[in-house]
């Protein structure tokens, strides 16, 4: 803005100015902005589940313990893990074994397998590509040895390329003196079939 004489007036700069400082502040406003949305990120998948605290946190029915057990697998078979990840989502899935259970699975031997699965299901190009747990309507729960137990059936579909298979385990949990189900095993629903034949 000039005058007739070719100079700037003070008014006319003081408005230069404000549109400078205006330009810069939104710059410096969507820097931060986009740098608050980087840093709050939403946590991957097996951060989410490294973040469930068991202590205080236990899932109350033995439907929940096996949803919280498929995503740990999920985690396992699904995602790409460092060793560090890796080891505590280990802890994480042994946190939802029954004692007799991680008896007859010591750490080592334990931690080697799942390793050993885990790398061939990758040099297999599988993926879980879903998993169906039954309702609860379909837990069946009875009392044995004086132990309460639940019986609990999970479907799994396996990608391997563009082949798709399908899966049926059966759980089965025991409570504990604490009042928490845990894993007791698990078998393929086909092999109890063969069994209940013999």
């Amino acid at each position: 803005m000039k005058t007739k004489k070719g100079k700037f007036t003070t008014q006319s700069i003081i408005v230069l100015m404000i549109l400078i400082l205006g330009v810069v502040g939104y710059y410096c406003y969507l820097v931060n902005r986009s740098n608050r949305s980087a840093d709050e990120k939403a946590p991957t998948a097996v951060e989410n589940v490294l973040l469930r605290d068991l202590d205080n946190n236990y899932p109350p029915t033995p439907k929940e313990v096996i949803r919280f057990y498929n995503d740990i697998i999920k985690c396992f078979y699904n995602e790409k893990c460092s060793q560090e990840e890796l080891e505590a989502l280990a802890l994480k899935a042994r946190g939802l074994y029954d004692q007799e259970l991680l008896d007859h699975n010591e750490w080592d031997t334990y931690l080697f397998n799942l390793e050993a699965e885990i790398q061939d299901f990758r040099n297999n190009n599988r993926k879980i590509s879903n998993i169906s747990l039954a309702s609860s309507m379909d837990v069946e729960e009875f009392t044995q040895d004086g132990y309460k137990f639940a019986r609990i059936r999970c479907g799994y579909n396996i990608l391997q390329g563009r082949e798709s298979s399908s899966s049926l385990q059966v759980y089965l949990l025991r409570k504990d003196e604490d009042g928490h189900w845990k894993i007791y095993g698990w078998d393929l629903a086909e092999n109890l079939r063969d069994q209940e034949d013999d």
